[in-house]
Protein backbone atom coordinates (compact mmCIF):
# COMPACT_ATOMS: atom_id res chain seq x y z
CA UNK A 1 0.00 0.00 0.00
CA UNK A 2 2.89 2.44 0.83
CA UNK A 3 4.33 2.48 -2.60
CA UNK A 4 0.95 3.18 -4.61
CA UNK A 5 0.01 5.74 -2.26
CA UNK A 6 3.17 7.54 -2.87
CA UNK A 7 2.81 7.05 -6.46
CA UNK A 8 -0.98 9.36 -5.95
CA UNK A 9 1.16 12.02 -3.89
CA UNK A 10 3.56 11.85 -6.79
CA UNK A 11 0.69 12.29 -9.19
CA UNK A 12 -0.10 15.49 -7.30
CA UNK A 13 3.16 16.83 -7.81
CA UNK A 14 3.47 16.54 -11.14
CA UNK A 15 0.22 18.86 -11.55
CA UNK A 16 1.72 21.24 -8.99
CA UNK A 17 5.28 20.86 -10.71
CA UNK A 18 4.13 21.68 -14.32
CA UNK A 19 1.63 24.01 -13.33
CA UNK A 20 3.06 25.56 -10.21
CA UNK A 21 6.68 25.42 -10.20
CA UNK A 22 6.60 23.09 -6.82
CA UNK A 23 9.19 20.96 -7.87
CA UNK A 24 7.27 18.12 -6.20
CA UNK A 25 9.20 19.08 -2.90
CA UNK A 26 6.00 20.61 -1.41
CA UNK A 27 4.22 16.88 -1.25
CA UNK A 28 6.91 14.70 -0.96
CA UNK A 29 8.41 16.52 2.38
CA UNK A 30 5.54 16.49 4.64
CA UNK A 31 4.28 12.94 2.98
CA UNK A 32 7.45 11.30 3.58
CA UNK A 33 8.17 12.81 6.69
CA UNK A 34 4.78 11.45 8.22
CA UNK A 35 5.18 7.71 6.75
CA UNK A 36 8.53 7.75 8.08
CA UNK A 37 7.28 8.67 11.11
CA UNK A 38 4.64 5.57 11.48
CA UNK A 39 6.38 3.07 9.83
CA UNK A 40 9.35 3.43 12.29
CA UNK A 41 9.89 3.36 16.10
CA UNK A 42 10.52 6.81 17.87
CA UNK A 43 14.58 7.02 18.54
CA UNK A 44 15.09 4.44 15.49
CA UNK A 45 17.63 5.84 12.91
CA UNK A 46 15.40 6.39 10.45
CA UNK A 47 13.21 7.71 13.16
CA UNK A 48 15.50 10.12 13.83
CA UNK A 49 16.57 11.36 10.33
CA UNK A 50 13.10 11.54 9.40
CA UNK A 51 12.99 14.71 7.99
CA UNK A 52 16.65 14.36 6.67
CA UNK A 53 15.61 11.90 4.44
CA UNK A 54 12.11 13.40 3.03
CA UNK A 55 13.84 16.58 1.99
CA UNK A 56 16.96 14.29 0.16
CA UNK A 57 14.61 12.23 -1.25
CA UNK A 58 12.55 14.88 -2.19
CA UNK A 59 15.98 16.73 -4.23
CA UNK A 60 16.47 13.68 -6.19
CA UNK A 61 12.58 13.35 -7.38
CA UNK A 62 12.59 17.36 -8.67
CA UNK A 63 15.32 16.19 -10.82
CA UNK A 64 13.09 14.32 -12.57
CA UNK A 65 9.87 16.62 -12.21
CA UNK A 66 11.79 19.98 -12.68
CA UNK A 67 13.21 18.53 -16.15
CA UNK A 68 10.39 16.94 -17.52
CA UNK A 69 8.74 20.19 -16.81
CA UNK A 70 10.92 22.38 -18.24
CA UNK A 71 11.02 20.57 -21.40
CA UNK A 72 7.01 20.65 -21.47
CA UNK A 73 7.25 24.48 -20.97
CA UNK A 74 10.68 25.10 -23.60
CA UNK A 75 7.86 23.31 -26.29
CA UNK A 76 4.87 25.60 -24.88
CA UNK A 77 7.05 28.78 -25.31
CA UNK A 78 6.66 29.82 -21.53
CA UNK A 79 10.12 29.85 -20.69
CA UNK A 80 12.35 32.79 -20.77
CA UNK A 81 16.32 32.05 -20.70
CA UNK A 82 17.35 35.59 -20.51
CA UNK A 83 15.93 35.61 -16.63
CA UNK A 84 17.48 31.88 -15.63
CA UNK A 85 20.76 32.11 -16.49
CA UNK A 86 21.90 35.13 -13.98
CA UNK A 87 20.77 32.62 -11.39
CA UNK A 88 21.31 29.05 -11.94
CA UNK A 89 25.25 28.82 -10.86
CA UNK A 90 23.98 31.03 -7.49
CA UNK A 91 21.47 28.73 -6.95
CA UNK A 92 22.89 26.00 -7.36
CA UNK A 93 26.29 27.13 -5.13
CA UNK A 94 23.92 28.19 -2.90
CA UNK A 95 22.40 24.75 -2.99
CA UNK A 96 25.37 22.76 -1.88
CA UNK A 97 26.09 24.74 1.32
CA UNK A 98 22.31 24.25 1.93
CA UNK A 99 21.98 20.46 1.82
CA UNK A 100 25.50 20.17 3.64
CA UNK A 101 23.95 22.42 6.80
CA UNK A 102 20.85 20.00 6.62
CA UNK A 103 23.16 17.29 7.27
CA UNK A 104 24.08 18.01 10.92
CA UNK A 105 20.82 19.78 11.77
CA UNK A 106 18.01 18.21 13.89
CA UNK A 107 14.86 16.51 12.26
CA UNK A 108 12.68 18.46 14.24
CA UNK A 109 14.76 22.01 13.56
CA UNK A 110 14.05 21.20 10.17
CA UNK A 111 10.40 21.03 10.24
CA UNK A 112 10.15 23.90 12.15
CA UNK A 113 12.36 25.90 9.74
CA UNK A 114 10.08 24.23 7.02
CA UNK A 115 6.83 25.51 8.86
CA UNK A 116 8.30 28.87 9.51
CA UNK A 117 9.56 28.97 5.64
CA UNK A 118 6.00 28.39 4.44
CA UNK A 119 4.30 31.14 6.92
CA UNK A 120 6.58 34.28 6.12
CA UNK A 121 6.17 33.31 1.98
CA UNK A 122 2.36 33.29 2.74
CA UNK A 123 2.40 35.97 4.97
CA UNK A 124 4.87 37.95 2.48
CA UNK A 125 3.03 36.94 -0.67
CA UNK A 126 -0.63 38.24 0.76
CA UNK A 127 0.17 41.47 2.46
CA UNK A 128 3.33 43.14 0.65
CA UNK A 129 2.03 44.42 -3.09
CA UNK A 130 3.33 42.89 -6.17
CA UNK A 131 2.47 39.33 -5.93
CA UNK A 132 -1.44 39.03 -5.99
CA UNK A 133 -1.41 41.60 -9.09
CA UNK A 134 1.25 42.95 -11.49
CA UNK A 135 1.60 45.42 -14.09
CA UNK A 136 1.95 45.01 -17.98
CA UNK A 137 5.87 46.03 -17.94
CA UNK A 138 6.91 42.63 -18.48
CA UNK A 139 9.57 41.06 -16.68
CA UNK A 140 13.02 43.04 -15.60
CA UNK A 141 15.91 40.79 -16.17
CA UNK A 142 18.02 40.31 -13.10
CA UNK A 143 21.91 42.11 -13.19
CA UNK A 144 24.77 39.71 -12.31
CA UNK A 145 25.61 41.09 -8.94
CA UNK A 146 21.72 41.50 -8.13
CA UNK A 147 21.17 37.52 -9.37
CA UNK A 148 24.44 36.07 -7.32
CA UNK A 149 22.77 37.91 -4.07
CA UNK A 150 19.48 36.39 -4.38
CA UNK A 151 20.08 33.36 -6.00
CA UNK A 152 22.80 32.05 -3.37
CA UNK A 153 20.26 32.04 -0.57
CA UNK A 154 17.31 30.56 -2.57
CA UNK A 155 19.73 27.19 -3.73
CA UNK A 156 20.72 27.17 0.03
CA UNK A 157 17.43 27.40 1.90
CA UNK A 158 15.48 25.20 -0.89
CA UNK A 159 17.99 22.79 -1.02
CA UNK A 160 17.41 22.70 3.03
CA UNK A 161 13.96 22.21 3.21
CA UNK A 162 13.81 19.86 -0.15
CA UNK A 163 11.57 22.24 -1.59
CA UNK A 164 12.88 23.93 -5.00
CA UNK A 165 13.05 27.53 -4.60
CA UNK A 166 9.47 28.02 -6.37
CA UNK A 167 8.47 29.77 -3.10
CA UNK A 168 11.03 32.54 -3.06
CA UNK A 169 11.55 32.19 -7.53
CA UNK A 170 8.10 32.74 -8.16
CA UNK A 171 7.63 35.79 -5.58
CA UNK A 172 10.88 37.27 -7.24
CA UNK A 173 9.70 37.33 -10.45
CA UNK A 174 6.03 38.72 -9.88
CA UNK A 175 7.70 41.46 -8.07
CA UNK A 176 9.95 42.17 -11.20
CA UNK A 177 6.70 42.10 -13.88
CA UNK A 178 6.08 38.34 -14.38
CA UNK A 179 2.95 36.97 -15.43
CA UNK A 180 1.97 33.81 -13.18
CA UNK A 181 2.28 31.38 -15.93
CA UNK A 182 6.18 33.29 -16.70
CA UNK A 183 7.32 33.04 -13.12
CA UNK A 184 5.76 29.35 -12.21
CA UNK A 185 7.71 27.98 -15.82
CA UNK A 186 11.12 29.62 -14.62
CA UNK A 187 10.78 28.19 -11.43
CA UNK A 188 11.20 24.95 -12.85
CA UNK A 189 14.34 25.37 -14.82
CA UNK A 190 15.85 27.51 -11.80
CA UNK A 191 14.83 24.64 -9.62
CA UNK A 192 17.05 22.10 -11.51
CA UNK A 193 20.65 22.81 -10.50
CA UNK A 194 19.35 23.10 -6.72
CA UNK A 195 17.80 19.46 -7.24
CA UNK A 196 21.12 18.56 -9.04
CA UNK A 197 23.49 19.89 -6.24
CA UNK A 198 21.48 18.67 -3.26
CA UNK A 199 21.00 15.54 -4.68
CA UNK A 200 25.23 14.81 -4.61
CA UNK A 201 25.52 15.69 -1.00
CA UNK A 202 22.87 14.01 0.15
CA UNK A 203 23.70 10.59 -1.49
CA UNK A 204 27.64 11.50 -1.27
CA UNK A 205 28.21 13.26 1.97
CA UNK A 206 25.61 11.46 4.45
CA UNK A 207 27.04 11.56 8.62
CA UNK A 208 28.98 8.64 9.33
CA UNK A 209 27.00 7.51 12.06
CA UNK A 210 23.35 6.89 9.99
CA UNK A 211 22.71 3.35 9.73
CA UNK A 212 19.41 4.29 7.88
CA UNK A 213 19.16 0.42 6.22
CA UNK A 214 18.63 -0.88 2.74
CA UNK A 215 17.16 0.76 0.26
CA UNK A 216 18.64 4.25 0.48
CA UNK A 217 21.35 6.06 -0.74
CA UNK A 218 22.64 8.18 1.60
CA UNK A 219 20.18 9.66 2.86
CA UNK A 220 17.96 9.16 -0.75
CA UNK A 221 14.86 6.56 -0.26
CA UNK A 222 15.43 5.42 -3.88
CA UNK A 223 12.26 3.53 -3.88
CA UNK A 224 10.18 6.18 -2.61
CA UNK A 225 11.85 8.46 -5.34
CA UNK A 226 10.83 6.45 -8.00
CA UNK A 227 7.69 5.97 -7.36
CA UNK A 228 6.36 9.36 -6.63
CA UNK A 229 8.51 10.32 -10.14
CA UNK A 230 6.47 7.67 -12.32
CA UNK A 231 3.13 9.34 -10.80
CA UNK A 232 4.56 12.89 -11.11
CA UNK A 233 4.68 11.90 -14.81
CA UNK A 234 1.00 10.69 -14.88
CA UNK A 235 0.36 14.12 -13.28
CA UNK A 236 2.13 16.72 -15.91
CA UNK A 237 0.96 14.14 -18.53
CA UNK A 238 -3.12 15.41 -17.27
CA UNK A 239 -2.22 19.01 -16.56
CA UNK A 240 -0.65 19.67 -19.47
CA UNK A 241 -3.88 21.00 -21.23
CA UNK A 242 -4.41 23.20 -18.52
CA UNK A 243 -1.14 25.10 -19.33
CA UNK A 244 -1.64 28.61 -20.25
CA UNK A 245 -5.58 28.26 -19.67
CA UNK A 246 -5.65 29.90 -15.75
CA UNK A 247 -6.28 33.58 -15.76
CA UNK A 248 -3.65 35.40 -13.72
CA UNK A 249 -5.31 36.07 -10.79
CA UNK A 250 -6.31 32.59 -10.23
CA UNK A 251 -3.13 31.39 -10.63
CA UNK A 252 -1.79 33.56 -8.21
CA UNK A 253 -4.42 32.81 -5.67
CA UNK A 254 -4.29 28.52 -6.23
CA UNK A 255 -0.57 29.10 -5.68
CA UNK A 256 -1.34 30.61 -2.28
CA UNK A 257 -3.99 28.07 -1.51
CA UNK A 258 -1.23 25.15 -2.15
CA UNK A 259 1.40 26.58 0.31
CA UNK A 260 -1.44 26.98 3.00
CA UNK A 261 -2.65 23.15 2.93
CA UNK A 262 0.93 22.08 2.46
CA UNK A 263 1.81 24.49 6.04
CA UNK A 264 -1.34 22.89 7.68
CA UNK A 265 0.16 19.41 7.21
CA UNK A 266 3.20 20.38 8.39
CA UNK A 267 1.74 21.85 11.43
CA UNK A 268 -0.71 18.50 12.19
CA UNK A 269 2.63 16.10 11.61
CA UNK A 270 4.42 15.13 14.31
CA UNK A 271 6.73 12.99 16.31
Amino acid sequence: MLYPLLGVFGLCAGVTTLLFGFGGGFFAVPLLYALLLTRHAAGSPVALHAMQIAVATSAMLMIFSSALATWRHQRAGTLRWDLVRPLAPAIALGAMAGAWAALYLDSTWLRWLFIGYLLLSLLDAWLRPGFMRVGNQGPVPLGKAAAALVGLPIGALAALLGVGGSVMTVPLMRRRGASMGTATAMANPLSLPMALAATLVYALVPTPESNLGAGLLGYIDLRAALAMAAGAWLGMHLAAPLLGRLSDTLHARAYLALLACVLVVMLVTGR
